[in-house]
């Protein structure tokens, strides 16, 4: 069995218009076209699937310029009216008889980083490279955007007893879409949850049952303001912002590890200054904290909180730190994986099956599955493997297609046992 001609455009269509978060604007207006194609009984679109409060939203002008990207790349104006202000994201619904409600949960957002455009990378060969330069899927969500209607076409053609939904949730690379998505009202009612993502180093063939080890994670904004001056001249008048800068990532590598489990931070973007004579008067800091549960997540923010605050007092400066996207921990449930395995042996193209690995990463799709075990659901994170050239996050990353068949399979058929037998 081979993926269906309609998915495969879609999947590189999807790949040509890579948005970034709260910006999925194309991609959004793309899939309602085509669930719009399917008999569905509902289907929830941008702010009707997410809770207000949202984190990282980008500017008013940002969002226009990226609203009209999608406009003249075809995306209907209907559709992108409804999207206003960044509420991207989409919710499907399919009833079919009595039974338990099931989700699934795929992500659609984009990275920004410039794809590889040599002859030897099959996007760029096959002429599916993607046309928002500086932004691909690095990380395989075209894919999972793509699993997610051909799993609705898989149920339409099945016997499942049950409501089926699918969550196309945004803002996942920025850690910032999963939380307004499981406090938007679709999850309430799930009692089966399976989380998609391809590849994590795992060859095409291979599924992992039920994905662990998630970290808690926690963005921030460090930013530091003081006095410039004549760096020749009069130096003493100045108060560097930058020295406070590089005190506070110095010392935020400085963290004490802890013996309850792993720690992780990071100062990933940083700068300031405007010119090499000049005492600087602002720099900032982009950076992360992360936790192998949500507590040790929460000591690591503790302590890069005083840091920050006391670096910009050693240098007689000011800081203001603003929260970015954040996850917490989780766990899948063993009792659902096993569903997930058993059919995973039996799946054509699947050759290896493990019961669990270690992400080693952080996932926001891990406030859906808490939302659904925190009212006597189950959720597993379920990872498809795939052969890609680049590794996740770089400029020649591909999904091998087959994956999406695979994925496919597995999902459907999972469903379908889950709307027979009570897990």
């Amino acid at each position: 069995m081979s993926v269906a001609d309609d998915l495969l455009d879609l999947r590189r269509d999807l790949h040509r218009h890579p948005e970034p978060a709260w910006r999925e604007f194309y991609t959004t207006a793309r899939l309602v076209d085509e669930l719009e194609k399917r008999p569905l009984d509902a289907l929830y679109v941008g702010p009707e699937v997410l809770a207000d409060e949202r984190r990282g939203v980008p500017d008013e002008d940002e969002l226009d310029a990226w609203l009209a990207r999608a406009r003249d790349a075809g995306a209907r104006e209907d559709v992108l009216d409804r999207l206003t202000g960044g509420y991207t994201g989409l919710v499907a619904v399919l009833e079919q008889g009595p039974g338990p409600t099931v989700g699934v949960r795929v992500d659609i957002d984009a990275l920004p980083i410039t794809e590889a455009d040599d002859p030897s990378h099959r996007p760029a060969a096959d002429g599916f490279r993607s046309e928002n330069e500086g932004f691909m899927h690095a990380c395989g969500h075209d894919a999972h955007a793509t699993v997610g209607i051909g799993v609705i076409d898989a149920i339409l053609e099945s016997d499942f007893s049950g409501t089926l939904k699918v969550f196309f949730q945004p803002s996942e690379e920025t850690v910032s879409g999963g939380e307004p998505m499981a406090k938007g009202g679709h999850l309430d009612d799930v009692d089966y949850l399976l989380a998609l993502h391809v590849g994590l180093d795992h060859p095409t063939g291979e599924v992992v049952a039920g994905v662990d080890g998630f970290l808690a994670v926690r963005h921030f904004r460090a930013e530091f303001s003081g006095a410039s001056a004549h760096a020749g001249g009069h130096p003493e008048r100045g108060r560097n912002a930058v020295q406070a800068m590089a005190a506070a990532i110095q010392n935020l590598y400085s963290i004490p590890r802890n013996h309850d489990g792993a720690t992780r931070v990071n100062a990933g973007l940083v700068g300031g200054g405007t010119a090499s004579n000049i005492v600087p008067e602002e720099a900032f800091i982009e950076g992360e904290v992360r936790g192998e549960t949500t507590d040790l997540m929460e000591y690591m923010d503790d302590h890069a909180q005083r840091i920050l605050r006391t670096a910009a007092d050693m240098h007689d400066c000011e800081v203001s730190v603003t929260g970015g996207g954040r996850a917490p921990s989780g766990e899948s449930d063993d009792e659902l994986a096993a569903v997930v395995g058993a059919v995973a042996e039996a799946t054509p193209g699947v050759d290896s099956v493990l019961d669990t690995d270690s992400l080693g990463g952080s996932e926001d799709a891990t406030y859906l599955m808490r939302h659904v075990q925190e009212r006597g659901g189950l959720a597993s994170f379920v990872c498809i493997g795939t052969d890609h050239p680049g590794g996740h996050h770089t400029p020649t990353f591909d999904v091998d297609e087959e994956t999406i068949r695979i994925a496919i399979d597995v999902f459907g058929e999972t469903i379908e046992r889950l709307g027979r037998e009570a897990v």
